[in-house]
């Protein structure tokens, strides 16, 4: 054999052997998440982000990344009304708890568990049951969905000041809430008879 050719041979053999063990390792890694299974796990109210932030930290310092592969917590965006402004906010679909998938073991539900803010996992007894993924994709498109519910502040029935509009000043009853277009139908007393009129979040406040 040829000296000049030889470390060009192994250099490609070499190039081989790697591509061969990435595939090998992305198929390892493609087939543990199959395996993989999503759970619901309880946390403190208030807790859920600090949960997701260290869940995801341990994972990678106790390399369990061939075990754990996403953790949620569902939110959705919400306009928020609040003294007369709108505001977007990320609102928590299930306040208190957080979806991981992952393959369960010993030593990745003692990791979890362990977890500062985790209460428990949720199933039946103490046996952690996993959900469906058609149950984590429907979950997941509504937290995409791009209209945004409004946070309600009102209640039907509730006394209300129309602020904004032709009504201002005058005083009504909250008869129904559209939460999806943040409209209320406020019941206003004009020349003694209740009329229905269909006002924005923005044109009216509590009493």
């Amino acid at each position: 054999m040829d000296e000049t050719t030889q470390p060009k041979e192994e250099k490609q053999e070499n190039m081989q052997e790697d591509t061969q063990t990435q595939q090998a390792e992305e198929h390892k890694s493609q087939h543990a998440s199959e395996k993989a299974k999503w759970y619901i796990i309880h946390t403190y109210a208030g807790h859920e982000n600090k949960v997701e932030r260290s869940l995801k930290q341990r994972v990678e310092s106790m390399k369990f990344t061939d075990r754990v592969f996403d953790i949620i917590v569902p939110t959705r965006n919400t306009i928020k009304v609040s003294q007369g402004k709108k505001e977007t906010v990320k609102e928590k679909i299930f306040p208190g708890y957080v979806l991981v998938k992952m393959i369960l073991d010993d030593e990745t539900w003692i990791m979890v568990r362990s977890t500062p803010g985790v209460t428990s996992f949720i199933g039946a007894g103490n046996k952690p049951t996993p959900i469906s993924e058609k149950e984590v994709e429907a979950i997941q498109k509504f937290m995409k969905l791009e209209e945004p519910m409004y946070k309600v502040q009102f209640s039907v029935g509730e006394a209300v000041k129309i602020t904004d509009g032709p009504f201002t000043e005058f005083l009504g009853t909250i008869e129904s809430i559209d939460e999806a277009r943040g409209k209320v139908k406020v019941l206003v007393s004009i020349f003694g008879r209740e009329t229905p009129v269909e006002l924005d979040f923005l044109q009216v406040k509590k009493i």
